[in-house]
């Protein structure tokens, strides 16, 4: 349960309420509370850059203090943590329908989108049969975050 909620905490990128989650993994309020402070107590245990945060009795994912600066200068053009997120969620599902990453990340989805496809990181064809749009990461994308695919080894390859 604690790695579902952390997978939700950073796939919708902003503050969520016990039973926002319990809704979105569909299990009781008492169990989410229980893997959500599991999740805080490994977090607090670990020396990562993320860490759980509690506010206003909602929970978020985030980078710990001082390390925004840092992440925002390695990144290689300039985007918002929620439209990186966006990009990071087509990327995770390789395609995706808008209609799918709108439920998931919320309708600001819609604004990273526009800005994804402007910056041609994205790219959206019609669905056939429907009236969404299938999301694709461009050659763009795979050459500015130098994502290559899997090369497959031949016997050669592994022979020398």
């Amino acid at each position: 349960m604690p790695a579902k909620l952390e997978a939700v905490l950073y796939l919708k990128g902003k503050p969520l309420s016990i039973s926002d989650m319990s809704e979105i993994v569909n299990e009781n309020e008492n169990s989410i509370k229980e893997a959500i402070f599991a999740l805080m107590a490994a977090y607090s245990q670990r020396d990562t850059a993320l860490e759980i945060k509690e506010k206003n009795g909602k929970y978020s994912l985030q980078l710990i203090p001082g390390l925004g600066d840092l992440v925002k200068n390695l990144l290689p053009v300039e985007m918002t943590g929620a439209t990186l997120r966006t990009l990071g969620t087509i990327a995770l599902k390789k395609r995706i329908l808008q209609a799918e990453l709108v439920e998931l990340r919320g309708s600001g989805a819609y604004e990273h989108i526009k800005d994804l496809i402007e910056k041609d990181f994205v790219e959206r064809k019609r669905q056939r049969d429907g009236r969404s749009y299938w999301l694709t990461l461009s050659e763009k994308f795979h050459r500015t975050f130098s994502i290559l695919p899997d090369i497959k080894t031949t016997k050669s390859d592994n022979a020398a």
